[in-house]
């Protein structure tokens, strides 16, 4: 008997040597899963989301530019600033610069905040929601059941991610060519103090972090924008907008009634950090007007994201 003639006779015989034949299924199920479990969908849209901010050209560009501002003013610096200035030239700290490299983050930390970390949170926040809407990705993503509110809290974590990468890249570099360029040393406090350089590096990253936050706070602002327009650009403008008025308005002594309620009025409170004792009460009341502006234009974001129609 020939053999195709047992296969039709022995229907058990038939069956083994199609399942020997039939090539293995990939089962991605069975190769992810493991001690450690499946990742959870919101982890996956968070790495997606970080992924597609940090790989645009345009948004390395931005950090590109960033990190040039450290190096530009520190050889700047170097070549000018042969002797203290008077009080009250030139940005918080400026005086110290001379004496000792690790406070040129601090410098170029004040500077950048005048425009170009609001510009490139601008830039993030505005395009997160409104980016994806006139792409037209944002029905689809909209069209996903119970999934909005953890869409926007991911939009805003990756902003915030954003704020701290910013953040500790400008404090990075500028400690680095604080330590190049100037002497450093033990670091002398504004109360006279000296503490060490390692202990002074680490009062320099509790600024970092505590822009990056205070920067957040605006991306929460810029969020909220992102869900009313379909247009990144009107976002974007819009609240370099608001930025450069409150640091206008924070500037002028009539309207010192309205000071503390401006977004960017508590940027530079961390001076306390630089104090013995150390003041935290700049830092404190910075913390909530952080937290209040995030709560509230947070909440403004969630309402409209929503409750938009899919069909818009």
């Amino acid at each position: 008997m020939s053999t195709d003639a047992r296969r039709l006779a022995d229907p058990v015989l038939a069956s083994t040597e199609v399942a020997i034949d039939r090539p293995r299924q990939h089962r991605p199920d069975a190769d992810t899963a493991g001690a450690s479990g499946p990742v959870p969908a919101w982890l996956r849209f968070f790495s997606s989301e970080l992924r597609l901010v940090f790989g645009r050209p345009r948004n390395l560009a931005l950090l590109g530019v960033l990190a040039l501002v450290p190096i530009f003013f520190g050889i700047v610096f170097r070549l000018t600033l042969s002797a203290p200035t008077g009080p009250g030239n030139g940005p918080a700290f400026l005086n110290q610069l001379a004496g000792n490299g690790v406070f040129l983050a601090l410098v170029v930390l004040s500077l950048t905040l005048l425009l170009l970390l609001p510009l490139a949170i601008a830039v993030i926040a505005g395009d997160s929601v409104a980016g994806e809407a006139g792409l037209g990705t944002l029905r689809g993503l909209l069209t996903v059941p119970a999934g909005r509110s953890r869409l926007l809290a991911v939009k805003y974590a990756v902003i915030g991610v954003f704020s701290l990468a910013a953040c500790l890249e400008i404090s990075a570099l500028s400690l680095i060519m604080g330590l190049v360029l100037f002497h450093t040393g033990p670091v002398t406090l504004l109360s006279g103090t000296t503490i060490s350089l390692g202990a002074g590096v680490v009062r320099i990253l509790l600024v970092t972090v505590y822009v990056a936050l205070g920067l957040t706070s605006l991306g929460a602002i810029g969020l909220a924008a992102s869900t009313l327009t379909q247009h990144p650009v009107g976002a974007i403008a819009g609240l370099l907008v608001i930025a450069i008025a409150s640091e206008i308005c924070d500037q002028v002594p009539q309207l010192s009634s309205i000071h503390s309620f401006l977004p960017t009025h508590y940027w530079l409170s961390w001076d306390g950090l630089f104090r013995a004792p150390i003041d935290w009460s700049g830092m404190t009341h910075g913390l909530v007007s952080f937290a209040v502006y995030a709560v509230v234009f947070g909440s403004v974001a969630w309402a409209k994201f929503t409750s938009a129609d899919v069909t818009s």
